[in-house]
């Protein structure tokens, strides 16, 4: 398999290509048997609760724009999986109203 591109492309330049311009030589077709296979996974339903964050922290991940807690949970998720490897994920539990 050749690359059409020699090298990665910035998000900006992939926004500005056309559908004819996208290189799909690397992306398999998705057969009748894939669709057949597939498994809908829905995501965890979250917990909301009042945290308070220093104001560095949440301007930091506010510049970024839309979604800055989407990320904050992406980061502290990503350092409880490091430092629970090996360990099975707990289930969520709701606490009673």
């Amino acid at each position: 398999m050749s690359r059409k591109y020699k090298r990665e492309l910035t998000s900006e330049e992939m926004k500005a290509l056309s559908d004819e311009d996208i290189d799909f030589s690397d992306i398999p077709e998705l057969d009748a048997d894939w669709f057949r296979r597939a498994k809908i996974v829905f995501p965890e339903s979250k917990e909301r609760l009042t945290v308070r964050f220093d104001r560095d922290i949440v301007a930091y991940f506010r510049r970024a724009g839309p979604g800055y807690q989407t990320r904050m949970n992406a980061v502290l998720r990503a350092y409880v999986d490091a430092h629970k490897r090996g360990e099975p994920r707990e289930k969520t539990r709701r606490r009673k109203a």
